[in-house]
């Protein structure tokens, strides 16, 4: 099992932004001295809250000075919202500045953003924005020359100056749906619950075999990886972690969708307020063609099923889908991860209200508890 981080870089209610970031960034170095694999950012623009990051490359260019071995990436670029040249560009630069340690998580994002950001409100032209996207850049990343001619852009054997230290380039990653990142030849994280995790492994694993082959490496020549993004506070007894998980769960869904909603209430923007699948339409309704899914896998709907439940047999499991407790119970908990076959496990320690000494202390509890029984090279 290899470990990893999730962030989205949330408001601290009392702290500027610039603390934040210091203290973030001291989280970093802890990360990268207790031999966690990669520190995954997410991007999410105004009317979102809870993305305090939204430009990734100028936080994460901080942390390839701050980093001697961990890996560290988008996941994911939203990649309708970036011109494909600039990325290509700034790409490069971070895979250099930090020795060649960058990994590139992709998607296509949600259609509220889009729009906020002018851009067609439309889930197939955002589908096509980001097929575009991703194929220019796979191929600016990965020859001397771009040549392409699409709907969005079109380049003619434009040199490629700056390319990426890792060849073809860096892994790259896809967010929550494991057929379309393995047919992409892409490691994937899921967002969600143990049991969702248990399908999606799988899943994952037949449609790797059947696109790319049996044992087929990635374009790194790497062992494809599978995740799920765990929301974490670990603390000396379970109480102690509960008490401090479920206000902090709270306050994380609120700044997760109600900032957005409401501001789509506000003007009145009925396209954003629900989808065929009943979810808020922040993503939109999803494109015809991609691979199905039997059901919604995001957090919303993992809640709605857990909230729906008469009984809830793990009380450390918040809307099942955080963990809080103990290092032996979290303990408990990897060892159900392991058997679902995953390879990867994928925490995030500082979410909703939780505060930076809080964070730490997770961090140091799970490195010294819970990562020497699981963790391999």
């Amino acid at each position: 099992m290899k470990f990893g981080v999730f962030d989205h870089i949330e408001p601290v209610p009392g702290l500027r932004l610039d603390q934040i970031y210091r203290e973030r960034l001291l989280q970093i170095e802890r990360l990268d001295a207790a031999g966690f694999y990669a520190y995954h950012l997410a991007e999410h623009h105004t009317p979102a809250i809870h993305s305090l990051a939204p430009s990734q490359n100028v936080f994460l260019g901080a942390v390839a000075q701050r980093t001697r071995r961990l890996r560290f990436g988008p996941c994911v670029y939203v990649l309708p919202l970036h011109h494909p040249l600039r990325l290509i560009e700034e790409i490069s630069m971070l895979d250099h500045l930090s020795d060649g340690r960058l990994e590139i998580g992709v998607g296509r994002g949600g259609v509220m953003e889009a729009y906020f950001w002018g851009q067609e409100a439309d889930p197939e032209t955002n589908y096509a924005r980001y097929l575009e996207t991703l194929a220019i850049i796979r191929e600016g990343l990965s020859h001397d020359e771009l040549t392409y001619a699409g709907r969005f852009h079109s380049f003619d054997k434009l040199p490629m100056y700056l390319r990426p230290l890792q060849k073809p380039y860096p892994p790259l990653w896809y967010m929550r749906n494991p057929v379309t990142a393995a047919m992409e030849g892409m490691h994937t994280i899921i967002v969600g619950s143990l049991d969702g995790l248990a399908v999606a492994v799988p899943r994952y694993r037949a449609a790797w075999e059947e696109h790319q082959g049996a044992g087929a490496l990635t374009a790194q020549g790497e062992a494809p990886m599978i995740g799920l993004v765990v929301h974490l506070v670990v603390a000396d007894t379970d109480d102690e972690a509960i008490s401090a998980a479920a206000p902090a769960w709270e306050k994380y869904r609120w700044n997760l969708a109600a900032p957005r909603r409401l501001e789509a209430e506000k003007r009145n923007l009925t396209q954003f307020m629900s989808t065929r699948d009943g979810s808020f339409g922040f993503v939109g309704d999803r494109p015809a063609g991609l691979p199905t899914r039997e059901l919604r896998r995001d957090i919303d709907a993992e809640l709605e099923r857990f909230d729906q439940q008469t009984s809830r047999p793990h009380p450390n499991r918040l809307g099942g889908v955080a963990l809080a407790g103990s290092p032996a119970a979290v303990r408990d908990y990897m060892d159900e991860y392991v058997a679902t076959g995953a390879n990867y496990f994928v925490c995030s320690f500082q979410w909703g209200d939780l505060s930076h000494a809080q964070a730490m202390r997770s961090i140091e509890l799970f490195t010294a508890d819970v990562m020497p029984r699981y963790a391999r090279a």
